[in-house]
């Protein structure tokens, strides 16, 4: 019940009060309050080096680079990762934002510019204290007037009729869903909107329709190349589909469920996805770390899996996720299990899916449908 208070606790921030005065936004002017930009030196301009893992082993290594020629801009907002004290973080870059960055949005410089900004996100530990019953929509908004002034000092100053992408998880998607449905939804900037990666909170509509609930004229991708549209999902096992009470999986509203697009080029079947996963993060994972390979650890930091994990949409009423499944062999030198869960104390939080993985485990899919989105883009102008 916990969870369900926090999940709606995110659904309201949609109809929250703006920042006051006294909470008044970065001055985004200032390179310093962004996470990423383009042409510079930051987490998302870093070579990101990886080694392919297929069923014989390790195999090539690759990097992924910015693309100096990009014509699509990418605005990024990340989850819920800082560990400062009190319920709004400071706007300090840590390790963990830097980390966030590195592993979720700087492969996607490949495709597109990079923008993302820091922001006075709420931090781990509002965490339990929302699902306790405190009320953080105050925080909420602090969060979200930073991230309307971002993109609004990005539109001024930055966009220059570019065609965009929204990407965000977790915390960031909410910021996103507002920021779509308040600042984008019927303006001029929706005709230049690709689409928006919106992972890891319920994104809701009407069971059986792509537009309606969280948007009222942004519709849910279905097919590759289609822009202005969105795609969303919730990860969970196949195995563990979302528990009553799960925090994401299950609309709170009335008449909804919860909106899943498959990255795997909008696929009605399961179908194999493109992963893209942090090998050092897992390896201090909760109960368990992962062991890549039989034959010892990764020699990079990123391991691309190809076809290891499937995954497939399941709707049924109010519930809606992306059912994962690892095409596990036993007898071949890669690994059978892939990390996501959200573990306190060793203890998975069933309710919370594959939270962890919702990125990196369709990461390679989700570019590759952002590149046919701006080629697409490009071929109707």
């Amino acid at each position: 019940m916990r969870l369900m208070k926090l999940a709606a606790a995110g659904a309201a921030l949609m109809l929250g009060a703006p920042a006051t005065a006294q909470d008044a936004a970065p001055n985004y002017g200032e390179a310093g309050n962004w996470l990423c930009l383009p042409g510079r030196t930051d987490p998302c301009s870093s070579p990101l080096p990886t080694t392919a893992l297929n069923a014989n082993g390790y195999g090539s290594v690759g990097q992924s680079m910015p693309n100096q020629q990009a014509t699509v801009d990418c605005f990024y907002v990340y989850p819920t990762v800082s560990r400062d004290a009190g319920l709004n973080s400071d706007l300090t870059t840590g390790p963990e934002e830097i980390a966030a960055a590195s592993v979720q949005f700087a492969r996607f410089s490949s495709a597109c510019r990079p923008f993302a900004p820091v922001y006075r996100q709420l931090t781990l530990s509002s965490i339990p204290r929302a699902a306790a019953g405190e009320n953080v929509l105050p925080n909420f908004a602090i969060a979200y007037g930073d991230v309307l002034a971002a993109w609004r000092h990005y539109l001024q100053h930055h966009n220059q009729g570019r065609p965009f992408v929204l990407v965000g998880h977790s915390q960031g998607t909410i910021h996103l869903q507002r920021l779509l449905a308040r600042e984008i939804e019927g303006t001029p900037a929706a005709s230049r909107m690709l689409s928006a990666i919106l992972l890891g909170f319920n994104t809701e509509v009407p069971e059986g329709k792509l537009v309606g609930g969280t948007f009222q004229k942004t519709p849910l991708c279905s097919r590759v190349g289609e822009t202005g549209c969105v795609i969303s999902y919730v990860s969970f096992r196949a195995t563990n589909p979302p528990p009553p009470g799960a925090l994401f999986g299950r609309a709170v509203r009335p008449g909804m469920t919860v909106a899943c697009t498959n990255p795997a080029r909008f696929a009605k079947q399961t179908a194999p996805l493109d992963s893209y996963w942090w090998a050092g993060g897992s390896a201090t994972r909760e109960p368990s770390p992962i062991k890549w390979s039989s034959s010892g650890n990764p020699p990079t930091g990123f391991v691309r899996t190809d076809g290891l994990v499937s995954a497939a949409c399941v709707t049924r009423g109010n519930v809606g996720y992306l059912s994962l499944v690892v095409n596990a062999d036993p007898a071949d030198a890669r690994t059978d299990e892939i990390p996501g869960d959200v573990a306190i104390g060793g203890v998975v939080q069933r309710g919370w899916g594959m939270h962890l993985a919702d990125m990196s485990v369709a990461q390679g899919d989700l570019i590759a449908l952002v590149e046919a989105q701006a080629d697409l883009f490009r071929r109707q102008k």
